[in-house]
């Protein structure tokens, strides 16, 4: 007998969702530790493995196709070594890199993990984060005008990682032509450009960043104050809805005159790496389905509890999803 969620599931295969925003490349160093270093007071690793993901909007993406659904990122890369080792990872993951834009004057991000067992050693990033050119602008509009007069897509993610491709020009043109269209957006923000989101669909901040971005004093186990916080971001945005994750304390949700709190999963935390761009990616998807805004964020909730779990950025895994699903019957 076919359940709700497999209902949900089935129609991701027909769902194209277009990801715009920052895309890197997550590398891993792997080893482990056996002394401290002689020259300075820090571990010494010693490396026996080598890998790369795809992190920031590409993960988004990795995320959806995990659930079948057909995603497109459009964004800006270098045209340099770790450019060309991010578009063969996308064509790996069996993921379309037609959206990928080479720029000349620009670098790729790339964000190196050396990790000793299950103990994250240190993080070392090469990126530059200044604001696309207006002539790389541009080129990421006309592809992105491309890909939704040709791909149709169903939803739009703007995955922000302050990396520069989500300008204040991206962002107004990207919203004003999906509304044309009548397309739903769903925004994952960064501080930089947190209140220039104007007249999205769904806006999913996390605590530290609706802290940041309005510059008040909000505290996950205070809902009152998450409330309030959430009344000022969308007087001054105009969203039809909003999503705040609170860590350990659940989601909070809004829209209208509905809110809803719920709870986190009991989840054993392995790692919190990449678990906003899971939610995010579940969340839309919902979204383009039409769910109602509390089935949107229970979904959304579970969805990143269970990346947590996982060592490393990991995209959701189906069958755990499915399963975990019925078994909390978070779909009728």
């Amino acid at each position: 007998m076919s359940t709700a969620i497999d209902t949900f599931l089935q129609k991701a295969w027909d769902t194209t969702v277009l990801v715009v925003g920052d895309v890197m490349l997550d590398a891993y160093l792997w080893g482990r530790v056996d002394r401290i270093s002689p020259e300075a007071p820090v571990p010494v690793v010693h490396v026996t493995e080598r890998s790369a993901r795809l992190g920031g909007a590409a993960n988004v993406a990795l995320n959806l196709r995990a659930l079948g659904a057909i995603p497109v990122v459009v964004s800006t890369i270098g045209k340099d070594k770790a450019g060309d080792d991010l578009a063969r990872c996308f064509l790996d993951s069996a993921l379309d890199s037609v959206g990928l834009v080479r720029s000349a004057t620009r670098h790729t991000t790339v964000k190196t993990r050396v990790i000793s067992g299950h103990q994250h050693v240190v993080r070392v990033d090469e990126e530059e984060t200044d604001d696309l050119s207006q002539a790389d602008e541009d080129a990421l509009l006309k592809r992105v005008s491309e890909v939704i007069e040709y791909r149709k897509p169903a939803a739009i993610v703007l995955e922000d990682y302050n990396k520069g491709v989500l300008t204040k020009r991206t962002i107004e043109t990207i919203i004003n032509v999906a509304r044309k269209a009548g397309i739903p957006v769903a925004v994952d923000p960064k501080l930089k450009n947190f209140l220039a989101y104007r007249g999205v669909t769904l806006f999913k901040p996390n605590l530290k960043e609706l802290r940041e971005g309005l510059k008040v004093d909000v505290q996950a186990a205070d809902i009152a104050s998450v409330r309030a916080a959430v009344r000022i971001l969308e007087q001054q945005l105009g969203n039809a809805a909003t999503m705040v994750t609170l860590s350990e304390h659940g989601v909070y949700a809004h829209e209208g005159s509905n809110e809803h709190h719920l709870t986190a999963h009991p989840r054993k935390i392995v790692d919190v790496s990449g678990a906003g761009d899971t939610v995010i990616a579940v969340a839309t998807l919902a979204l383009a389905q039409g769910l109602s805004l509390p089935h949107i964020a229970s979904l959304a909730n579970l969805a990143g509890g269970l990346v947590c779990e996982e060592v490393g950025v990991a995209p959701i895994h189906i069958e755990r999803f499915r399963s975990e699903v019925l078994r909390l019957n978070l779909l009728p």
